[in-house]
């Protein structure tokens, strides 16, 4: 069982949380709460971590993620353990998403050498001919990272990462459900030699968040999660940046001229990888009506290939949702679908928290799993008779983060990027792809800002202008 040990509070007094596995119940880990009064203390001591990142070179920043990934590198296994443990995600792919996370680390390290600013041709106006200068990224501050259950290492790398390379200070705070990854990482960071005070891990609930939220020094709120919580995070942060992943619900369009032995096994995978709990995984599957009955009998073969279970096991492919309460929450979803006339093809069987991948057709346009994001082992099959429709369905909903389209047209390919509405178009992929230096965000209401090592990096920090005139 793994225990806390990068808390801000003495041990002897500190309460703790236990933490379950979502798949047989078993205690895990044990991490110390942090009271919400003790926030104002925690922002003090990432005050003082602030003004030690600033004065970081920017060499040391990238010399301290380097030695940061080299450890995770060197513990993968571990890793990949407590993910699997206290997530619910498959071995294979907790280590997958161990080598992301390094990864990620390493491109963190890259920018902090690298994105310095550039030069302003101050000369090339008239009137400035005297003048030369430049603009450096100059870091915020204090960062809050509030970050999910779903992909508890790399989506906090995300947020660390960059906000180290630019030289902030964060406060992090990870999903209650998994916060062991979390404090993994921040020990690495320890072992690694970064000065106490530039990352903090602190854990609590809503009142710990809503305190660092608010908090007038907190410069900065990155966030990822659901969009109730991103609306109330709104509303209590006051005048800062926010940076915010709110959802997604993908849809991924089958062309009649799309090559099915690549497109159905990107569409299973990008429906059930991780137990469907990703925010770009496929949802809705929308399919010439020529290819529709091919598609949809091979789809079923393949999703009933595989393996639901335990994920520690090396053969599974599907494990647990993350809570109980997650899962009834979805079967509710579905029934109250089918009751509107929607028809489940596969799955919709339950061993404890493992929900066993779902697919349906004929959901109603108007059924909340149909216009809400899933979060879950469910996907859904609908035909379309002309490209406008499919573009035009696609498009039909609030939350938007990826699409994807599988066609053997260039010309159709570069229409639907440039008309469906999201975040990023993947050309014969699923919408689950993502390369961790792209831009990555929604549109609509699928969040604020981009991440992605790069483009985070640059909402982490902000432009600061040197202009000199020469003299005589």
């Amino acid at each position: 069982m793994r225990e806390s040990t990068l808390s801000p509070l003495d041990h002897a007094t500190a309460a703790f949380r236990e933490v379950l596995s979502p798949y047989d119940g078993r205690v895990v880990g044990a991490v110390a709460l942090t009271p919400a009064e003790s926030v104002d203390a925690i922002v003090r001591a990432a005050r003082s971590g602030a003004e030690q990142a600033r004065a970081l070179s920017r060499h040391d920043r990238g010399k301290l993620l380097d030695a940061a990934a080299a450890l995770m590198d060197a513990r993968q296994a571990e890793f990949a353990q407590t993910i699997t443990a206290e997530s619910g995600k498959t071995i294979r792919q907790a280590r997958k998403e161990v080598l992301r996370a390094v990864n990620t680390l390493r491109l963190s390290a890259v920018e902090a050498r690298r994105n310095a600013g550039e030069l302003i041709p101050f000369d090339s106006y008239e009137g400035s001919e005297d003048r030369m200068g430049w603009y450096s990224r100059e870091p915020l501050g204090i960062i809050a990272a509030i970050t999910p259950y779903n992909d508890p290492l790399n989506l906090v790398a995300h947020k660390v990462g960059p906000a180290i390379a630019g030289g902030n200070a964060v406060i992090l705070k990870p999903s209650a459900l998994t916060p062991l990854s979390a404090q993994l990482l921040g020990e690495v960071f320890a072992e690694a030699g970064l000065p106490a005070g530039i990352l903090t891990v602190v854990h609590g609930d809503r009142d710990v968040a809503e305190a660092i939220v608010r908090s007038r020094e907190v410069r900065m709120v990155s966030f990822t999660g659901g969009f109730a919580a991103g609306e109330a995070i709104a509303r209590t942060a006051g005048l800062k940046k926010l940076s915010m992943d709110l959802g997604g619900n993908a849809p991924v369009i089958v062309m009649d001229d799309a090559d099915l032995d690549a497109a159905v096994p990107a569409c299973v995978s990008g429906a059930f990888w991780a137990a469907g709990q990703n925010c770009v995984g496929v949802q809705r599957i929308l399919v010439a009506s020529s290819r529709y009955h091919e598609f949809r009998r091979r789809f079923l073969q393949e999703t009933s290939r595989l393996v639901a279970g335990d994920p520690a096991e090396e053969a599974t492919d599907v494990g647990p949702m993350i809570s109980s309460a997650a899962v009834d929450q979805l079967q509710a979803r579905i029934r109250a679908a089918v009751a509107s006339g929607a028809a489940v093809l596969a799955g919709n069987t339950r061993d404890n928290n493992v929900l066993h991948p779902t697919v349906l057709e004929k959901v109603p346009a108007g059924s909340r799993l149909w216009t809400e994001e899933v979060f879950g082992p469910v996907v859904m099959l609908q035909p379309f008779t002309t490209f406008d429709e499919a573009v035009e369905t696609a498009n039909a909903i609030d939350f938007s983060l990826h699409a994807g389209i599988f066609t053997g047209s260039l010309d159709v390919a570069l229409d639907a990027a440039g008309r469906i509405d999201a975040g990023g178009v993947m050309v014969n992929d699923s919408s689950d792809y993502r390369f961790d230096g792209m831009p990555f965000g929604g549109s609509k209401y699928g969040g604020l800002g981009r991440e992605g090592v790069r483009f985070a990096y640059e909402e982490m920090t902000q432009p600061k202008v040197v202009c000199i005139k020469r003299l005589g």
